[in-house]
């Protein structure tokens, strides 16, 4: 099979794009319900102007907090290597001293990371995968050394052989500036070699694309990784908004019922029968008319310090009851129950019902949040050490073929310090742990603060070294001017015992 041309490539990336943007269901409309911009909830076609406030106040955007609640329980915290420079088989090498960076724990992959400032942007990596169902990391070569980025899947689309197993896709394209009437879109393209840039008059438009080569990218494969939150078999992505929305709408939907019954019918309404209002009369006492011919009644200022009377004894005076709101409270209470339930995310995170639940109680209630975190962890580890080894190669380090690298999750569980470190010394007493090992696993620790703490700890062994060196010195000397008496001295030509 022929392999296509850049402008190929570019036209069909492109084209991938516009589908993925412009679906019915499409990143556009997940972006722009995320954003707030929802649909309306239903309102009939002879709605005022305040009927139509009412909709726009109704929108109650529960989805950044859907988003927001996983993204938040991951952070990378580290990297363990896991052999250098070997690719499959064999077994696996600890990682030389060649390989740190400045002599310390801290490998080029590390290093890496931190000129990156990930520390920062991986949540952003996160949110958009879990917003979109996929977002992007190209690593590149720049004037400050090997340097990743995140892509947005609202201007990236890249293709795979094999897009369900295939971590390396065969090309990816992301656009930097959209078409306007006068100038072309721009975007950047790599495939496993070459980086191009594209210039395009419409992504549908497969000849408006015109391609340009800017050089060798370094990587062995395409620097452009894809984080998949949630990938099937077919190779489709899904994030957790896609399913949410039909859920979020109903919510809108009730919300502004419950506002036109609050506005319209949540008070009560007095009446009066067989009674014709007083009406305005000029000097003559004719009465006054208005633009229609019909007489104007006599304004009333009705409260609650005012007296209704009248003198018929035909009059009667009433009141309507007002409209009970709690079965749309309780409506709205069960369909976030439902977006807590479809969105793995507890309940008490949307309803703020926290109260009396105990430690136990607040574990279970986040299970089905901590396993689902934990499935993303997976994933989105794989592609971390992916854009590891990408900037490996890119940079000629070791570890370019690291295949049992990992990266350190922080963990983000609540729990009591003094629990933890306890459940680490057992670790190390009970079961024979290297104590360094397990330094890691202390809640909250960076990876400077671990460099911090081998370089103390190699300083405390140094002073150890010192003192046994001096010991061993002093028993020598001791033992060099002992004492022997001369009939225990060795003759000439005997050997000494």
């Amino acid at each position: 099979m022929a392999k296509p041309s850049p402008k190929a490539l570019a036209a069909k990336l492109g084209k991938i794009l516009a589908r993925d943007r412009e679906a019915d269901d499409g990143l556009l409309k997940i972006d722009r319900y995320v954003r707030g911009e929802h649909d309306d909830p239903y309102i009939p076609d002879f709605a005022d102007d305040e009927y139509r406030l009412l909709a726009k106040r109704a929108v109650s955007n529960w989805l950044p907090l859907i988003v927001g609640t996983p993204a938040q329980a991951m952070y990378v915290d580290g990297y363990r290597p896991g052999r250098a420079g070997k690719g499959w088989g064999g077994a696996p090498e600890p990682v030389q001293d060649s390989d740190r960076v400045h002599g310390s724990t801290q490998t080029f992959q590390w290093d890496f990371w931190q000129r990156s400032r990930f520390d920062a942007r991986q949540g952003a990596v996160y949110r958009g995968a879990l917003q979109y169902g996929h977002s992007f990391v190209c690593v590149e070569q720049t004037a400050f050394g090997v340097i990743g980025r995140g892509l947005s899947a609202l201007r990236t689309a890249a293709i795979f052989n094999d897009p369900a197993s295939d971590d390396a896709p065969i090309a990816a394209m992301t656009v930097v500036s959209w078409p306007d009437d006068d100038t072309k879109g721009t975007a950047e393209m790599w495939d496993a070699t070459t980086r191009y840039v594209v210039r395009f008059g419409s992504l549908s438009d497969a000849n408006s694309y015109t391609v340009t080569k800017r050089g060798k990218h370094g990587a062995k494969e395409c620097p452009v990784t894809r984080f998949a939150a949630y990938v099937d078999l077919e190779g489709r992505t899904r994030g957790v908004v896609s399913p949410l929305i039909t859920l979020q709408d109903r919510i809108n939907q009730t919300v502004f019922d419950l506002l036109i019954a609050q506005t319209y019918a949540s008070f009560k309404v007095r009446y009066a029968t067989g009674m014709a209002p007083p009406i305005v009369r000029d000097e003559n006492g004719d009465p006054v008319l208005d633009k229609d011919g019909n007489p104007i009644p006599v304004k009333m200022n009705h409260n609650a310090r005012r007296f209704l009377f009248a003198e018929d004894p035909d009059v009667k005076f009433g009141s309507l009851d007002e409209t009970p709101l709690d079965g749309y409270i309780n409506s709205i209470d069960m369909s976030v129950r439902h977006l807590a339930a479809v969105s793995q995310t507890p309940p008490h995170h949307l309803l703020g019902q926290i109260a009396n639940l105990s430690a136990e109680a607040l574990a279970a209630a986040e299970t089905s949040l901590s396993r689902m975190v934990e499935e993303l962890r997976k994933t989105f580890g794989e592609s971390w050490e992916r854009v590891f080894r990408v900037a490996a190669q890119i940079a000629g380090e070791a570890g370019a073929l690291d295949y049992h690298g990992e990266v350190i999750w922080r963990d983000m569980e609540a729990r009591s310090l003094s629990m933890t470190v306890d459940a680490l010394g057992k670790m190390a007493d009970q079961l024979d742990i290297p104590r360094r090992g397990l330094w890691p696993r202390v809640p909250g620790v960076t990876q400077a603060e671990i460099d911090t703490w081998h370089d103390m700890r190699d300083d405390d062994d140094y002073v150890a070294q010192l003192a046994q060196s001096s010991t061993r010195a002093s028993g020598a000397r001791s033992t060099s001017s002992r004492y022997i008496p001369p009939e225990s001295r060795p003759q000439a030509g005997e050997r000494a015992a």
